[in-house]
């Protein structure tokens, strides 16, 4: 009685390293079997790391040569290096006859694609227009540009902005989204510009006399581009002066030097203008009193009684009209 009481938990003992020897061998077995793949998997994953270290060398210096950011020729050529892994990994995973975890794990990661691109959309808006002014270069670094509102010069170009140092000292982080939405104008891409200075001469003034005189007093400007002639033309009748504009070209990289040339410009216009005594009149105001015009006070008001003009106390008479009504 007692010795079958204690056979049945020696029983239960070997019954069950029986089943672990069985699962043991099952694997040992398995593992055999698969020793060739494994080992082919191991060279591949190998053979795929020393290619994506390649890779990443050989990206990053050609995205240094088509792009003007180093932020993003780094970014990109890391990329480029982990898809290489990536897909070694895949590889293996398929030698290893592991496809369904292949699919598990491309399932997950289009799933976690979709979850960051909704988290992190407008960063990744940035980035992609990053990539994109990187690759296009309508500016590079020491260009003067104006875009939704900044004028200034571009001092660096990052993954999410681009930071632009204004005329008067300011720097402004600008997301590249905005650029790449808004308007952009490069002042220095084609390396000139056009100063178009406005100017007004008396009505008494000969125009055609005045246009030489205007001409060759730009003309005679050292940083004007002389591949390119002076232009002057009339633009109407102002208030109190007859209007024209004066066109020229310069060299142009900053904007220092396009403040220089409309100064020098100014200079040179009223020197000339001087020399030939040629008015550039103030602003004038005549008062009109009339219904349909043409009429003074003193006509549209002819009661009004003469006002002497006061004397001041050092018997000097003022500077007011000698009538009141005039």
């Amino acid at each position: 009685m007692q010795e079958s009481l204690l056979s049945e938990p020696i029983e239960d003992v070997q019954d069950s390293f029986g089943l672990v020897h069985d699962k043991l061998s099952d694997w040992l077995e398995t593992a055999v079997a698969l020793l060739p793949n494994l080992i082919v998997a191991v060279i591949m994953v190998a053979i795929f790391g020393l290619l994506s270290k390649l890779t990443r060398k050989l990206s990053r210096r050609f995205l240094e040569r088509v792009t003007n950011s180093q932020a993003i020729a780094r970014l990109l050529s890391t990329l480029a290096g982990i898809t290489v892994v990536f897909i070694g990994l895949f590889i293996a995973l398929g030698v290893l006859q592991l496809d369904k975890t292949v699919t598990s794990l491309l399932a997950g990661a289009g799933v976690i694609g979709i979850a960051l691109a909704f988290a992190f959309q407008d960063l990744a808006a940035n980035l992609i227009a990053g990539v994109y002014l990187s690759f296009q270069r309508p500016f590079v670094t020491g260009d003067l540009i104006e875009t939704h509102d900044v004028f200034g010069t571009v001092q660096k170009v990052d993954l999410r902005t681009t930071v632009i140092r204004t005329n008067d000292g300011k720097v402004v982080l600008l997301p590249n989204k905005e650029i790449f939405e808004n308007k952009l104008v490069n002042y220095s891409r084609s390396g000139t510009r056009r100063v178009n200075l406005v100017v007004g001469v008396s009505y008494g003034e000969d125009l055609e006399n005045v246009r030489e005189i205007a001409a060759e007093a730009i003309s005679s400007l050292d940083l004007r581009d002389t591949s390119r002639d002076v232009e002057i033309f009339y633009e109407g009748f102002g208030a109190s002066s007859i209007d024209f504009v004066a066109r020229f070209w310069i060299d142009f990289r900053r904007q220092v030097e396009f403040r220089t040339a409309v100064s020098e410009a100014v200079i040179a216009i009223k020197k000339a203008f001087d020399a030939h005594d040629i008015m550039i009149p103030f602003p004038i105001r005549t008062l009109d009193f009339g219904i349909k015009g043409g009429e003074t006070l003193r006509q549209a008001l002819p009661e009004l009684p003469m006002q002497p003009v006061p004397v001041l106390a050092n018997g000097d008479r003022a500077s007011q009209s000698r009538h009141a009504a005039e």
